[in-house]
């Protein structure tokens, strides 16, 4: 059957021209070098009625959260690879309505709140230095052209205009890094005008960079222990950041991205408190498989679900395990190589039990032996007390006998064999 003219001219252009984006040239290759996995902290509370007692003041109570409003935000994170270009993630993903955005910009940190100056890009989304995010929505500013090192410590401003206490704000509380924040507009600037200061990110998910070839990176989804609790405030002392450093080593080169995706208080089945994150499961899509360049995911969860269930029966060792197994698949599907770790130690934490206990032991033989991941990390192995493998090494742990201090993360990252990301 002869086809219609146009029928013929549409399939030759389809051949003849190998790509209708209008770009010439191979497929930039985008991969996370930062990311870090939000939570939504309820609005902020209306102001006690005129007259009422001042809340009294006392050792115990943490000062209040911060509630952005005409206020520049200058966050900072840590690089694990470095690129030509950088693109920044924004995201409301908890907002109840629309967040504006009135400027931001990226630059190399010099020290405290001050900024490389000559390394200072203006960050536009759509070609305009101002954006909205809607509600539950996250927004990709456009490339910036500059070569961003490895292992470096980026300050990326955000200007938030609006008064944002009525709605849920989309933050990641646990950052175990300083950031400043200062009244009005000063994105770009060398320093920021009589800053205080905040040890968690607002409104920031990753920070992705262009790269000359396809290039891994590897995802570290968990809890508290994942997310650096314990560990030295600035030091990037997490055991993640310890593994981006290993694997440059390593390979005489840094070639290995490192996304954290660890949330304290995060379970696998169920949620503690909002600013404990939606459970494993629930957030894998988002956080885990929705990453730029992600090629391997490492799992390490499960004690929160074992110590905050005391000794109730459920959830068993065999529902951790299943929910494990949806993981694994789920990651599977993606092309995602799944590498499962041990839980370490608990003995003497708030939560202890002996069921508790039984169930750790069970889940860590079943990661060891079950051949459902693709490999396993032994973090148990690494810190556990050879007389008393119920509790940490004492030189390893924090004073609460649940985290590691810096030394603990440092022998957690050395007990990984890296073959098993080859």
């Amino acid at each position: 059957m002869k086809r219609p003219a146009f029928v013929v001219l549409a399939w030759a252009l389809l051949i003849v021209v190998p790509g209708v984006s209008g770009q010439s040239g191979p497929a930039a290759h985008w991969v996370g070098t930062w990311a870090t996995s939000p939570v939504g902290r309820a609005p902020a509370p209306a102001p006690p009625p005129a007259g009422a007692p001042a809340a009294p003041a006392g050792r115990g109570n943490a000062p209040a959260p911060l509630v952005p409003n005409n206020q520049t935000l200058r966050q900072v994170v840590h690089t694990s690879i470095g690129g030509d270009a950088v693109r920044i993630v924004l995201a409301n993903s908890f907002g109840t309505a629309p967040l504006q955005v009135g400027a931001a910009s990226v630059a190399l940190r010099e020290n405290g709140s001050a900024i490389v100056t000559s390394t200072t890009h203006a960050v536009t989304f759509g070609g305009t230095p101002s954006t909205t995010i809607p509600a539950g929505a996250v927004m990709i500013s456009d490339p910036v052209t500059w070569t961003v090192p490895a292992f470096a410590d980026l300050a990326i401003d955000v200007f938030l205009p609006n008064d944002m206490s009525t709605m849920p704000v989309t933050v990641h509380s646990g950052a175990y890094q300083t950031s400043y924040v200062s009244a009005g507009s000063h994105a770009g600037e060398h320093e920021l005008p009589a800053p205080s200061t905040t040890t968690s990110w607002y409104y920031l998910s990753r920070v992705e960079v262009r790269t000359a070839a396809p290039t891994e990176a590897i995802v570290t989804l968990g809890d508290s222990i994942t997310d650096g609790t314990g560990s030295t405030l600035d030091a990037n002392s997490r055991w993640p950041d310890l593994l981006a450093r290993r694997l440059a080593e390593q390979r005489g080169g840094v070639t290995t991205a490192i996304l954290n995706a660890g949330i304290a208080g995060n379970r696998l089945l169920s949620e503690a408190a909002p600013n404990f994150g939606i459970n494993i499961l629930a957030r894998l899509d988002r956080d885990v498989l929705a990453l730029t360049g992600a090629t391997r995911l490492v799992v390490m969860i499960g004690i929160n679900d074992i110590g905050l269930a005391r000794d109730n029966a459920t959830p068993s060792a065999a529902d951790l395990i299943a929910a494990q197994q949806q993981v694994i698949e789920r990651a599977h599907a993606r092309g995602l190589k799944v590498i499962g770790a041990t839980l370490t130690p608990f003995e003497g934490a708030a939560y202890f039990t002996q069921t508790g206990e039984a169930k750790r032991t069970a889940l860590n033989t079943w990661i060891r032996t079950g051949k459902a991941y693709d490999g396993v990390i032994d973090f148990d192995a690494a810190v556990r007390d050879p007389r008393q493998p119920t509790k940490f090494q004492p030189q390893f742990e924090n004073r609460d006998h649940l985290h590691p201090n810096d030394a603990g993360y440092q022998a957690m990252s050395r007990a990984i064999d890296l073959t098993v990301f080859k």
